[in-house]
């Protein structure tokens, strides 16, 4: 599985969380503590907000620890909001339409999970993207397919509703197709204001997610990025983190929202 951060806060260089800690996100992807595979290499991706309405992305397919321009680029962007993301891939195809994270006007979006049996209905997940967004359909994962749908479910104006929205219609079309695998979800959303992180799954072993605030700013991260014992926090199995500028976190239950 894959492995990210986000970060909400006093505006910082992206390499002081992707790069510089021990345990930074470019180390993790090739020595990942808590993933099922300790090897993160098919692809990685940044997204940052800074001075204009949309955030910034650039995403590879070339592994974190052999792309000399991420460390040059996040040795010069600051910013207030940004993600971060290192991808093994689930089956589909290692391109830069692939890479998270995903974006579309005001909105970003990354995940580390798995759709269980997702080739067998890859087609209808995509069936949930009305006309008006498929045309931003550029890649062929399950990420970017409920981020669409999630789109339409009302993620901009409701993320943790359209996200239980969104999820349960997928629950059905697994159960549809007669599945018996596991939808397992770590993600995170952003609008360029408010941060939401998810950690959730139909069984018992929902990817891991920590996070942490030291004064205004918080942290979520796959897995911790420093010692262990400095301050971070387990998110807990189904639950959602709201973080908000000037606002203390909010950690409430998080469910999916069943279609029958």
């Amino acid at each position: 599985m894959c492995r990210f951060l986000a970060y909400l806060g006093t505006p910082i260089f992206l390499s002081d969380l992707v790069c510089a800690p021990a345990h930074s996100l470019i180390h993790q992807s090739m020595h990942a503590d808590e993933g099922k595979t300790p090897t993160n290499g098919d692809g990685f991706g940044l997204g940052w907000y800074g001075e204009r309405e949309e955030p910034g992305l650039y995403r590879e397919i070339r592994p974190a620890w052999s792309d000399e321009n991420l460390r040059s680029l996040c040795a010069q962007v600051r910013s207030r909001l940004f993600f971060a993301h290192v991808r093994a891939s689930t089956g589909t195809a290692t391109t830069r339409a692939n890479c998270h994270p995903f974006g579309l006007g005001r909105q970003m979006f990354m995940h580390n999970g798995q759709v269980g049996d997702y080739p067998r209905i890859k087609r209808r997940m995509e069936a949930m993207i009305p006309d008006g967004l498929y045309e931003h359909r550029l890649g062929t994962g399950d990420t970017e397919a409920i981020f669409l749908a999630a789109m339409a479910d009302g993620l901009a104006e409701e993320p943790v509703g359209a996200m239980g929205r969104t999820l349960g219609r997928v629950m059905g079309l697994m159960r549809d197709a007669g599945s018996s695998q596991p939808l397992r979800f770590a993600a995170a959303h952003s609008d360029g204001t408010a941060l939401t992180c998810f950690r959730w799954a139909s069984d018992d072993r929902p990817p891991s997610l920590y996070w942490r605030r030291v004064a205004d700013s918080v942290l979520v991260v796959s897995e911790p990025v420093d010692e262990r014992s400095a301050g971070w926090q387990k998110l807990a199995p189904n639950h959602v983190l709201v973080a908000r500028p000037g606002a203390a976190v909010e950690v409430r239950p998080f469910g999916v929202l069943s279609d029958m």
